[in-house]
């Protein structure tokens, strides 16, 4: 005769209980970030005195925006010289930050005033304003969102018909929440993102606030460049037109067209 343990059954559920559990989250854990390099394709003059706090790249044309109190500007400059092109002034009580391309209108952030503003990009003549809450930073835009930090881990979204908040999220890796987030740039639907005081840039997913990547672009900008007024990696800037990448830094007199290389490859 065969008899069955009844008592038997529960410990086999359990036990594929927990194996489904163990599948579900081995789904549910992402890749680690992948690491990059990179390669200089080209050199470019950089007015060496600008404190650079945004980098715009559109239609052929280069846009900047500098910082300082009685020196920040907005300003669109020859990539092939780095002659400045136009530029206009902002008030000695104002500190330029991050710049993005909103339609046809440039929208350049402050850091402490709690004010942006809006500019034809054709003429950089002064078109409206908008105010926030809390320091600006980095701005950036693909045409259907605007993107913008605040030098934490949290990216705010702006509706891009009002510049009003409309939501937030947060940005973690494997290690935790990635603060410092500075100068933002849209590269093909990923967020590249300065960190603050490092030669990195973070790539992260808008949709969730995942870091998907890590860019190292130690080294760039060679010894014999600096000076002692040289400052960090600040400024990204991306052609959708061509794929076209370019990176330069705070009193750098140099900006880099770069190509990215995992890491590891030769």
């Amino acid at each position: 005769m065969i008899v069955f343990d009844r008592r038997a059954r529960p410990r086999v559920l359990a036990a594929s209980t927990v194996f489904l559990c163990w599948v579900a989250a081995a789904a549910e854990t992402p890749p680690p970030p992948a690491e990059y390099g990179y390669r200089v394709v080209e050199s470019f003059p950089h007015d060496p005195e600008a404190f650079t706090q945004g980098l715009l790249f559109r239609y052929g044309r280069l846009f900047e925006s500098t910082g300082g109190y009685g020196t920040s500007t907005l300003r669109e400059v020859d990539l092939e010289t780095g002659r400045v092109v136009r530029e206009r002034r902002l008030g000695e009580g104002l500190f330029g930050e991050g710049l993005a391309l909103v339609g046809d209108r440039l929208v350049q952030l402050t850091w402490r005033e709690g004010v942006g503003f809006v500019y034809d990009a054709g003429t950089l003549r002064t078109v409206g304003s908008f105010a926030y809450e809390g320091e600006g930073w980095g701005l950036a835009s693909d045409g259907e969102r605007v993107v913008m930090s605040d030098g934490t881990a949290t990216l705010r979204f702006l509706d891009p018909a009002t510049l009003e908040e409309s939501g937030r999220i947060q940005v973690a890796g494997p290690e935790g929440p990635v603060a410092g987030l500075n100068e933002l740039e849209l590269v093909g639907g990923v967020l590249y993102a300065n960190v603050w005081r490092t030669d990195r840039i973070a790539m992260i997913d808008p949709e969730n606030g995942r870091l998907r990547g890590w860019l190292d672009l130690a080294g760039i900008l060679p010894v014999v460049f600096r000076r002692e007024t040289t400052a960090e990696l600040n400024g990204i800037a991306h052609d959708p037109a061509t794929g076209r990448l370019f990176v330069t830094g705070k009193r750098w007199p140099r900006l880099f067209e770069i190509e990215l290389v995992a890491a590891g490859a030769e």
